[in-house]
This record gives C-alpha cells, sequence and structure tokens, in this order.
C-alpha cells in the first residue's frame, strides 16, 4: 500500500515528523518497507530563465543559451526543440546527478563549445515519460528563479509504502492508516468528507439490475450507480497527477484518474462506462459458456462461465470487483458517464481471478474484503469529485440490492486485556482505544457489548479486541517473561517417530540409496495405479492436472524420479524417499512410510559392466534385504515376522511379499514390480522396490538401565543339512519358522542352502534343504543328544507343513 505524506494528512490533523510517523507505523502492525522522498533526488534542480539562445556554430538542431539561475549566468549547450528566449524552465549545475538518464552532470565541450549544465525534460527528472522538450514553467515561476524546484512543484512529499496482512483491507486505503494513527496517538482523525449527498437532478436513462439466481445472490448483493451527464473529460488537475503518479499509476484521464483515487483514498473499488457506449440495462449476472471479452488491460478473456460479470444487453461490460472492459471505458471524449459501486464475495472474485489470472488493484481489495457498507459512498464520492473536476449534472441514485451490514457484536471483559499480556490498562484505557478504531463499545460494568465496525472483517472473537487494543497501545509494553522450566534430565529432543524417520534414512543411505523428495501430489492414473484415486483424497485446488490425488504410496514418486534420471543418461539408479502416504480423510489415513528402489542391474553384487561380468538384473531379493535391513535397525527380527504373498496388484504377483507381525497387522511390502506397472510408469528398466509403514513398527520395549551378564562359550557350533519334500505351494519361511521353533535353547540359525523341482518327487511337490546350526553352552553335545534335536526339528515341520524328510 502506497501513499504521500500529504495524502495522510488529508486525512490526519498531526505536527508529528516522518521520522515519527514512520516508527509508529511498523509499531502498531502496517510495517514500513519503503519511503522514497523526490526532494532527495531533486534537490540540486533550480528555476532558471533561459536570456539568450543562438544557433550553434557546428550543429543545426543546438543552440547556445545563456541560462539565468538566480546567482549567476552560465552558457549551456541545449538540444530541446523548444528551447527559447524568455523561457522559465529547470536548471541542473553541473555535479547534479541526473535520475533519469543516470548520468552525473560534469563541465564539458559539446561541438566544441563548453556547456555547464543541462536544461532538463520531465523524464530526465522522472516525472513522466514526456521528453520532446524542456520543462517550460508558468508566468508565475518569473519570480523564482534561483528557488528549488522540489519547493516550487510541491515534490517535497515523500511517498510512503507499508506492508499490508491480508486480514486488514481497511488498511488498503489511506483513510484506514490515518485511523490507526489518530487511535495510536499521532494526531486526530477529520471528518469523513461524505461526497455528493444531494438527491439529484434527474432519473437516471440507464437502469441496472441484479440478475443472479437467489441461491448465488451472496455473489453480488448490490449493485448501485448513478448517471451523470454532461461532463467534460479532460486531463487530470495537477494534484491528482502528483498523487498517482507518486505511487506508481499512470494518470489516464480525469475519470479514470478519480476513481483511482478513491481506491486508494478510501480502499473502495469503483468503475465509470462511457454512458453512450451502453445498450439498454445495465445488470450483474454470472457468465455463460462461450462468452468471452476485452479487458482494460488489452487482452482477450475466455472461460467466462460462472464468472460475476457486468453486462449491458449487448454485451460484456467487465469482469465485476477484477477489470472493467475496454470497449466500453471512459475516454477525452467521454460527455455522458455511469459510476458503478457494488460489493462482491471475495472468496468468488479470488476464484475467478485465479481462474483467469487476473491480477488487478480491484481484485486485491475485494478478496481481502472491503467495508460492504462503503457502496453508497464510494458513488457519492466519484460524483462529487466528476462534479468538481469535469462539471456535468447528477442524476438520482440507481440501486439494485442491499449491501450486507454485519452486525458483530461480542461480550468482552476488559481486564482481559491484563489477562492475556500482562499489561495493566483501566477500564477507560481500554474503552477510549477501541472506540478511537471505530468500534461501538456499550455499558459500564466490567464486562461491556463491543459492536466491530463493518470495514473490520478480521474481528472474531475477543482474543482478537485484546490484540488491537494492545497493539496500539504498544507492544513493547509487554514485559518478556521466560517460560517457567523444571529442573532435572532434559527429555528426548526427537519423538520417537522423529527416531524412526532418522534411522530409516541413514540405514537406506548406507545401503547405496540416494534419498529423493517428491511431490505428496500425483496423477489420478497414478493413484489408482497404487490403490488410490478416493474422491475424499482429491484436492480442491490443483497446483496443476497432473497433481490432483494425494498420493496413497511413495513407489510411483520414486519410479517417476528414476524414470527421468535414467532418460537423461543416469544408470541404474537406487533411490529412497521417508514420508507421508494417504490413503482416507480419517485421522489414521495417514502414514509415514520409507520406501525405496532399485533399478536395472543395481543389485548387491555391484552395478553395470564389470571386467569380471556384467550384474544380473535387480531381483526380488535386494527389496527384500533392504526392508529387512530396515525392521533390524528397529529391533525387529525375521524370525519374529511372517512373509505372505498377497502383495497388492502394482508388484508381480509370483515375485513379491507382505511383512505381517500376526494376521492383521501389514509392516511393509516387498518385490518386483509388476510389468504393467513398468509399462504405465514409463521407465526402461526392470524395477523392485519396497514400503515400510514406520508407523506400525511396535516401539522398542524400555530396556533396563543394569545389563545381565554377557552369554559366552567355549564350545564350537555345530551344523546338521535336512531336505524336505512338501508341497509346491508351501513357501520356504514357513519351514525356515518350524524348524527354528522346534528347540529354541540350542538352535541359533536356520538357512535355505537349495530348491530342487522335479518328476522323480511327484507332481505338485518340491524339496527344501536346509541347514540347521546348533550351539551348545553347557557341554559338547552327545551323538544321542544331537539326535533328539534332529527328530524335533523333522517333527516340527512334519506338524507345521505336511513335509517328509527326503531320502
Amino acid at each position: 500500500m502506497k501513499f504521500t505524506l500529504s495524502w495522510l494528512k488529508d486525512h490526519l490533523e498531526t505536527d508529528k515528523s516522518l521520522d515519527e510517523i514512520l516508527e509508529k507505523l511498523t509499531l502498531i502492525g502496517l510495517e514500513v518497507e519503503e519511503v522514497v522522498n523526490p526532494a532527495e533526488s531533486l534537490s540540486n534542480f533550480v528555476i532558471a530563465k533561459i536570456e539568450t539562445a543562438e544557433k550553434h556554430p557546428d550543429a543545426d538542431k543546438l543552440q547556445v543559451c545563456t541560462v539565468n539561475n538566480g546567482s549567476e549566468k552560465m552558457q549551456v549547450v541545449c538540444g530541446a526543440p523548444n528551447a527559447k528566449v524568455g523561457l522559465l524552465g529547470v536548471f541542473a549545475p553541473v555535479g547534479t546527478y541526473v535520475p533519469g538518464i543516470d548520468f552525473t552532470l560534469t563541465k564539458a565541450k559539446i561541438r566544441g563549445v563548453e556547456s555547464m549544465g543541462m536544461m532538463c525534460s520531465e523524464s530526465e527528472l522522472e516525472l513522466s515519460e514526456d521528453h520532446e522538450g524542456i520543462i517550460e514553467l508558468g508566468e508565475n515561476a518569473a519570480d523564482k528563479i534561483g528557488t528549488r524546484y522540489v519547493d516550487y512543484a510541491g515534490l517535497d512529499d515523500p511517498m510512503i509504502e507499508i506492508a499490508i496482512t491480508p486480514n486488514r483491507p481497511d488498511c488498503l486505503g489511506v483513510r484506514g492508516i490515518a485511523r490507526d494513527l489518530a487511535a495510536a496517538g499521532l494526531g486526530t482523525l477529520k471528518d469523513e468528507n461524505l461526497g455528493f449527498t444531494d438527491k439529484g437532478d434527474f432519473k437516471s436513462p440507464t437502469d441496472i439490475k441484479l440478475d443472479i439466481a437467489k441461491d448465488n445472490s451472496h455473489i453480488c448483493p448490490a449493485f448501485w450507480g448513478r448517471y451523470v451527464k454532461d461532463v467534460k473529460n479532460v486531463s487530470s488537475p495537477a494534484w491528482l497527477q502528483a498523487r498517482l503518479k507518486a505511487i506508481g499509476l499512470r494518470p489516464i484521464n480525469t475519470l479514470v484518474d478519480i476513481t483511482n483515487y478513491i481506491s486508494y483514498d478510501r480502499g473502495r473499488p469503483l468503475h465509470v462506462y462511457d454512458a453512450d457506449k451502453l445498450t439498454g440495462t445495465v445488470s450483474a449476472r454470472l457468465g455463460n459458456k462461450g462468452e468471452k471479452f476485452t479487458a482494460l488491460d488489452g487482452k482477450d478473456y475466455e472461460e467466462l462461465e460462472d464468472a460475476c460479470l457486468i453486462a449491458d444487453e449487448k454485451n460484456v461490460l467487465g469482469l465485476g470487483g477484477i477489470m472493467g472492459g475496454e470497449d466500453s471505458g471512459s475516454v477525452l471524449e467521454t460527455t455522458n458517464v455511469l459510476i458503478e459501486s457494488a460489493y462482491f464475495d471475495p472468496i468468488h472474485i479470488a476464484m475467478t481471478g485465479r481462474k483467469l489470472n487476473l491480477i488487478s488493484d480491484a481484485r486485491y481489495r475485494f478478496e481481502r474484503g472491503i467495508d460492504p457498507q462503503s457502496v453508497e459512498l464510494g458513488v457519492n464520492l466519484a460524483t462529487q469529485m466528476i462534479l468538481d473536476i469535469c462539471g456535468g449534472t447528477a442524476s438520482e441514485m440507481i440501486k439494485a440490492g442491499t449491501p450486507p451490514k454485519p452486525e458483530k457484536t461480542l461480550e468482552f471483559d476488559l481486564q482481559r486485556v491484563t489477562k492475556l499480556t500482562g499489561v495493566t490498562l483501566s477500564n477507560k484505557e481500554v474503552t477510549e482505544t477501541l472506540t478511537s478504531l471505530g468500534f461501538e463499545v456499550k455499558g459500564k460494568d466490567q464486562t461491556v457489548t463491543v459492536k466491530v465496525p463493518t470495514w473490520r472483517p478480521d474481528i472474531d472473537g475477543t482474543a482478537d479486541l485484546v490484540e488491537e487494543v494492545i497493539r496500539i497501545v504498544g507492544l513493547d509494553k509487554v514485559t518478556p517473561t521466560p517460560l517457567p522450566r523444571n529442573f532435572g534430565i532434559a527429555r528426548p529432543v526427537l519423538t520417537e517417530s522423529q527416531k524412526r524417520v532418522r534411522t530409516a534414512k541413514r540405514v537406506l543411505a548406507s545401503r547405496g540409496a540416494v534419498e529423493a523428495i517428491t511431490w505428496s501430489f500425483i496423477t489420478e492414473d497414478q493413484a489408482k495405479l497404487f490403490g488410490g484415486g478416493e474422491a475424499e483424497l482429491k484436492l480442491a485446488n490443483p497446483i496443476s492436472s497432473d497433481m490432483s490425488d494425494m498420493r496413497p504410496s511413495l513407489l510411483p514418486g520414486l519410479i517417476t524420479a528414476a524414470a527421468r534420471n535414467i532418460a537423461r543418461g543416469t544408470q541404474d539408479p537406487v533411490l529412497m524417499e521417508v514420508g507421508q502416504t494417504y490413503h482416507s480423510d480419517k485421522e489414521d489415513g495417514q502414514h509415514m512410510v520409507a520406501s525405496g528402489i532399485r533399478c536395472g542391474t543395481a543389485n548387491h553384487a555391484g552395478n553395470g559392466r564389470h571386467w569380471s561380468g556384467n550384474s544380473a538384473p535387480v531381483t526380488v531379493f535386494e527389496a527384500k534385504a533392504d526392508a529387512f535391513a530396515l525392521l533390524a535397525a528397529f529391533g525387529m527380527e525375521e524370525s519374529k515376522v511372517q512373509i505372505t504373498t498377497d502383495a497388492p496388484s502394482w508388484y508381480h504377483p509370483g515375485r513379491s511379499g507382505v511383512i505381517r507381525l500376526g494376521p492383521k497387522i501389514v509392516i511393509g511390502t516387498f518385490g518386483e514390480l509388476h510389468p504393467e506397472t513398468i509399462k504405465k510408469l514409463d521407465i526402461k528398466a526392470p524395477v523392485v522396490g519396497f514400503e515400510i509403514n514406520l508407523d506400525a513398527i511396535p516401539e522398542p520395549k524400555k530396556k533396563s538401565r543394569t545389563k545381565g551378564a554377557m552369554e559366552i562359550t567355549d564350545l564350537q557350533p555345530l551344523t546338521r543339512d535336512f531336505a524336505f519334500i512338501v508341497d509346491s505351494d508351501v513357501p520356504a519361511s514357513k519351514l525356515i519358522k518350524a524348524a527354528s521353533g522346534a528347540d529354541k535353547k540350542l538352535i541359533t540359525e536356520v538357512s535355505l542352502f537349495d530348491l530342487f523341482e522335479g518328476a522323480s518327487l511327484g507332481e505338485n511337490k518340491k524339496s527344501l534343504a536346509i541347514e540347521v546350526t546348533l550351539q551348545p553352552k553347557a557341554k559338547t553335545l552327545t551323538d544321542e543328544e544331537i539326535e533328539a534335536v534332529a527328530d524335533k526339528v523333522i517333527a516340527s515341520v512334519k506338524k507345521a507343513t505336511g513335509g517328509e524328510i527326503r531320502s
């Protein structure tokens, strides 16, 4: 939000200095971002008079002038076409920095003739884009020769820019800023100018109406205006142009400049139509499919369906609350105008602006929530300024709809300020502060009723009232108080979940994986491919069409990232990620998951080509090893979990598994990706991967602070081999688990070392050979004791799998 100091003083009676005002603005939450004072950069420019002007002896388009700057006469070479004897202009002596050309003047010879300065144009002073000739001042400057030009032109008016937070639309107008400063004790808020308050001299020949269905009436509840005839649209007066230029706006013509001025002065966007370009009744309505129009920025806008439009009986005139149309705008030839002042729903304005990617000052204000009660004021202010500057005759007010009037009242305990901030204030101080901000306070007891002004949509509760009081009184009065700290042993900084995330990343990195961070949003097709795509997980306002759904798995993001890397020449990427997956909108529908993939030949034997031979493609066992290495880091033994073959559909059905802890708890999945999955994700390499749900891993049991004695033995372990014939659908893990449980005191390890399938075993049969390691602890085992353990292994396997010992 930009404004000048003199503009602020139109609303604030104050004798405070600029520095005091700037400091107070920041203290009350209106942070000052920039201050630009033209007087500082233009202080050396003075009013001067050309007393002689002769043709340059060596250049047709140059003149040699004698310039009187009030203290001395100097020779200046000038190329301006309007340079002439008697001209009063702006002179820059040697040593002056000229901002428009980014140059510091020096004594110079131009075509052999010495020049001691420069007569300047408006563009060279950055006052406008006019560079056709030097500045010509009126006769009223004749007695001002030698005077600083900034003093003569009233340019000693600093421009202030402040940052406005989205909850303070009331400060998008200079009057709102003045109100806050007055409440903070920097002066008195001047009486409000209400503009044209007469009834009007005739009935408007152009009518307006609301043509919006009742269920959408909130989009534009009020559309008011006034017809003004016989105006003379000219260039704006100097004071109005100066203010608009100071805040970075380009003056266009008086009618347009008035609406821009009121938008910044009161935070009330308006629009003025050339009434002679309108056909029939002007209405506010929703757009239809196929409609389009050309806006004031010269661009064509389509897809206007459901946008709030201002239209006559023939054409679309503008986007309500955002921007008017080029064809119906006011030009210098305009003689009859229709003033529009309406209220538009902030959310609908924001949605339309985003859809069309159209940004304007009007949209910026409407989508933050202007004062709905400023509809009438806006019409009256514009009417009065038009009559004052352009002349003409005003019609009666024309109205369609009623502006909303929020009736928000709060029961407020005045001592709540002290309770929440620690700053002791009397009831009178609190009441006076709120009143000065425009709140209406009723009641004389401890608890009062506070009516919120219509221009403050951000006030919802009593805590907001406390905030208003304390920011005006001064946040510097809040005494910093440290939080109490209990002495003792410090608690762990990281939660168990945070520790697991950190551990998972380190373990997977140690196994050669590179961390990737992918979007939490994926395409609808990818979401459905990996078991998602539910309606409740679709984004209401996606960043783009290929980021429409919350991800149900980390694998699609990792595989897509791997595909991009492979396409750019990376060989056999190994990627991992730890992040959230989303399965429903319920509280338990979000999981912290660790995932990884290996591509091509990225197995544990090495990557790609090698002198000893090419590495084999990745297999399900690499994915399984990664998954179980991760589980081991969390204290979970492989023997404590079960592996089932009912992996999700995106895995290869015969080369994948599900890691379970009991029949109901799924810890994770692993395996080779299904060929169809690889094809749909367009990756040119075989892929294996895994996912471990970190939230499903049981928390480790609390360890005793005293460690037990280490069990160590000097006895040598021994091994025995067994071969079992089992049904072909019996998983090896089931047999290994049965053998491990045959004698938990002596059996320390069981491993599979052979798989054989053949006709000699019988139909649907296979042979699994295992090695069982026995570790005696107290004494060397006898042959009878070893045979007893062997019998237990055979019996346990037979009971669990139906397997028979192979002879």
